[in-house]
């Protein structure tokens, strides 16, 4: 590492202090250490599965353990387990941790724990027994509970921590509990009783004298209230025993109960009320894994209240710039590939949709111009020591040492082009946002025009030198091969490749590249029309695609031209309408789809990462991502899913950074996290619809107005679309 660079971050960690750096550690050890805490979905935990053997039974909807939303630990649920044991029967119920993006599921400890509530008499004999396995097939014997727990309280809060070393390993493979990915309860007494019992707060652990000292109180507690919901901010205390911050709720003139529980080093909540006009009181408190909680910090008021149409705008901005704000990996100041995360883990693609929502986020005013520069400053300085591979950056970095992190793989271990595109496409906005005559923008510009001037598009080129590869690795140089060809994601890379002022590709690649199809002379998809209206330019012949292609090309961009194919403005326009009237259509019969309730891309899927699209990827995943960021295209229709989204679905679909990844009501799955390429597309296009404030910002840039002209391409000129395509909401 260069030196100077290792000075400038030990004293960046300096200035940010403790709260951010213990933040950085809290994610990590939230990801080590909790198996289940609540679960996201609306009447079931979507990552159990339940399974019984008559004459004995188990509750479960649609194979799902049911949630328990009146009794619980951690707010605003717990797990249900209703059975009976008999003889000759068995009952089983498997948990999985929730998943999201490289979370790895290793954890750390020396304990397993968890609270259980008995809903009516029973004797410990009663309870159920647990095995774990790991996710190398490894597994253990069964262990009664009845081992580990003290006598039952009818009605009451039970904690059992259970030494990982009393779990034998009892499979060919031996157990690993460090890589534990199922814990199963399964029938013992054959009582046939009916008996019922509540679930909370598994986690690995390794008991502490800490873990029953009060912790101390958060501190300067405030609200802020809109139509639905209220963010509520604080300061975290002193001391590193805090398990978990309780959010309590009081409506007027009620008492307070908890509504929900954050994990530390996250200094924000959001709480969905779900109707206006409401007033509320609120007050929160720090809390151990033993259940040792603070004093109640300071009460703050909050009203709802009926918010316009632009005003509900303004809120889907703020809350999805605040992951690139709040959320932000504290040593680079850049984006975490997804939140929850790995704490270490930065989206080079991701951190440029997060400097074009700090762009949005300086024009509206949801924080200081200056502050916004000083971090972009702190990002640039980042980047032009981050590991590089011909000017290009890797899809990760690691925030801490700026080292390409090889994510996707042995051969994944250099350069990504298309996502250096995306980080190039913001730092360009900025340099054409942030153009004031003094010594912090002046600085910003200097820095960003370096980091331009040094990404070696010409490197990239194919043999034939007709189109760009996507990777290339220090030790396997082209092996991935990727072409980059087609309609996708990747107009941007060969915009900014032709328009590069220092290593520049020849513009007759928008045509061989770009618009080919594996070659020169086969060019795009053929056109297609659905529910009568006319795409010409899709992804393949039976589909436009996933939207996220309208999004990432355009985030900068302008769409409004023509090429030898399209108008890209009214091809993007038209792909958004078809989106919305397949949901209208419905022709697989997924749940809640509707003229508001639309909108497929790529997005982690109840199970994994996929891109959905009409027609030929499509399992009950919405993205809001998709709908609402097609706001630029099609407003009314967008501002209609924003509104769905937020009040019919809030609940499970509204977080501190906004909408979450995406939902499936076909499976009651709601995400538990957000990503880094989804947030930022939301404030931007809705920006981009509204003012065309990016779309100004990246085009004031000289070298992109050039490429148009070199490449043939025909701007018409920002919003100049006929009146009869041109909606307003």
């Amino acid at each position: 590492m260069n030196m100077n660079y290792r000075i400038s971050i030990t004293l960046l960690a300096l200035t940010i202090g403790v709260p951010v750096l213990c933040a950085q550690n809290a994610m990590e050890t939230y990801a080590r250490s909790v198996f289940f805490d609540n679960s996201s979905s609306a009447k079931s935990n979507f990552y159990s599965r339940v399974k019984s053997v008559s004459p004995s039974s188990i509750d479960g909807i649609a194979g799902h353990l049911p949630l328990e939303k009146t009794n619980f630990v951690s707010a605003p649920n717990s797990l249900r387990l209703h059975w009976i044991s008999k003889p000759n029967g068995a009952w089983t119920v498997e948990l999985q941790p929730s998943s999201w993006p490289n979370r790895g599921n290793t954890f750390s400890g020396t304990h397993l724990s968890f609270w259980i509530y008995a809903a009516e008499a029973m004797g410990r004999s009663s309870l159920p027994q647990i095995t774990l396995r790991d996710g190398n097939g490894g597994f253990t014997l069964p262990l009664k509970l009845e081992g580990f727990s003290p006598a039952l309280t009818p009605k009451k809060w039970t904690r059992i921590s259970i030494p990982l070393s009393h779990f034998v390993s009892a499979s060919v493979k031996k157990f690993d509990p460090a890589r534990t990915n199922v814990i199963l309860f399964s029938q013992s007494a054959e009582d046939g009783v009916s008996h019922t019992l509540y679930i909370d707060e598994i986690r690995f652990t390794t008991p502490s004298p800490a873990d029953l000292h009060v912790p101390q109180v958060p501190q300067h507690v405030q609200a802020k209230s809109y139509e639905r919901h209220v963010d509520l901010t604080w300061d975290e205390p002193a001391g590193t025993n805090v398990t978990e911050y309780v959010i309590y709720r009081a409506e007027y003139g009620g008492s307070f109960h908890p509504v929900g529980v954050q994990r530390p080093g996250v200094r924000r909540f959001a709480d969905f009320v779900g109707k206006a006009d409401a007033d509320l009181r609120y007050r929160i408190t720090a809390r151990t894994i033993a259940l040792r909680e603070s004093v109640f910090s300071n009460t703050v008021n909050a009203h709802t209240h009926t918010m316009s149409d632009d005003e509900l705008l303004d809120m889907v901005e703020e809350a999805s710039f605040h992951y690139y704000w709040d959320g932000a990996e504290p040593h680079s100041g850049m984006a975490h590939e997804s939140i929850p995360g790995g704490p270490d883990t930065i989206a080079v693609g991701g951190s440029g949709f997060g400097i074009m929502s700090m762009i949005v986020a300086a024009e509206r005013g949801f924080a200081p111009r200056e502050a916004i520069v000083e971090r972009m400053l702190r990002i640039t300085n980042f980047l032009a020591h981050a590991d590089r591979f011909h000017g290009a950056w890797p899809h990760f970095l690691s925030g801490t040492t700026g080292h390409m992190l090889p994510v996707f793989g042995v051969l994944d271990d250099g350069a990504d082009l298309v996502e250096t595109s995306f980080l190039m496409q913001g730092l360009l906005a900025a340099r054409g946002y942030f153009t004031r005559d003094n010594a912090p923008e002046r600085e910003l510009r200097d820095h960003i025009t370096k980091l331009w001037e040094g990404v070696e598009w010409n490197w990239f080129l194919t043999p034939s030198k007709d189109a760009l590869w996507w990777h290339w690795s220090p030790h396997y140089g082209f092996a991935i091969a990727n072409r980059l060809h087609g309609y996708n994601e990747t107009m941007i890379t060969y915009v900014l490749a032709i328009a590069s002022p220092t290593h520049g590709v020849p513009a007759s690649l928008y045509r061989t590249g770009w618009e080919s199809q594996g070659d020169a002379q086969r060019r795009f998809p053929i056109a297609n029309t659905y529910y009568g209206i006319h795409v010409d330019v899709n992804y393949t012949p039976q589909s436009p695609g996933p939207l996220f292609f309208t999004h990432y090309n355009f985030l900068g961009f302008d769409p409004h031209f023509r090429d030898s194919f399209t108008d890209w403005f009214k091809n993007s326009r038209n792909i958004s309408l078809v989106q919305q009237r397949y949901s209208m259509e419905n022709p697989l019969h997924m749940k809640g789809y509707s003229a508001e309730s639309w909108g497929l891309s790529a997005v982690t899927g109840p199970r994994g990462y996929r891109e959905f699209q009409p027609f030929t990827e499509d399992d009950g995943t919405l993205a809001p991502t998709a709908a609402v960021g097609a706001y630029a295209y099609t407003p009314k229709e967008s501002l209609a899913a924003l509104k769905h989204f937020y009040r019919d679905l809030g609940a499970y679909t509204w977080s501190i950074y906004g909408f979450r990844n995406a939902f499936n009501e076909q499976t009651d799955w709601y995400s538990p996290d957000e990503l880094a390429l989804n947030q930022g597309p939301q404030a931007i296009m809705i920006e981009n619809g509204r003012t065309g404030l990016l779309w100004r910002s990246f085009m004031a840039n000289p070298e992109i107005t050039r490429m148009e002209k070199a490449a043939g391409l025909k701007p018409y000129g920002l919003y100049a679309v006929e009146p009869a395509e041109k909606e307003k909401p």
